[in-house]
């Protein structure tokens, strides 16, 4: 049997999708950005500490407010 995650779109825990959102603002002392979607729509606050790096323009996936991972470019 393996426990392994398929799908890094998905969450194995919840079901829940990732989501892939754009930096628009990044606030280092609390740790969190300013997103968006990439379609332009939705904005929230996402949790940062999890990737290095993160500064406005960088594509993110993020999944319950937290970024998980930085993303390739995203259309």
């Amino acid at each position: 049997m393996s426990f392994g995650c398929e799908d890094p779109y998905h969450c194995v825990t919840c079901a829940d999708e990732g989501v892939a959102m754009r930096v628009v603002a990044v606030d280092e002392a609390r740790g969190l950005a300013l997103c968006e979607t990439v379609d332009g729509g939705a904005r929230e606050s996402v949790e940062i500490a999890l990737v290095d790096g993160v500064a406005p323009g960088d594509a993110l996936l993020v999944h319950a407010g937290t970024s998980l991972t930085k993303l390739e470019a995203v259309a």
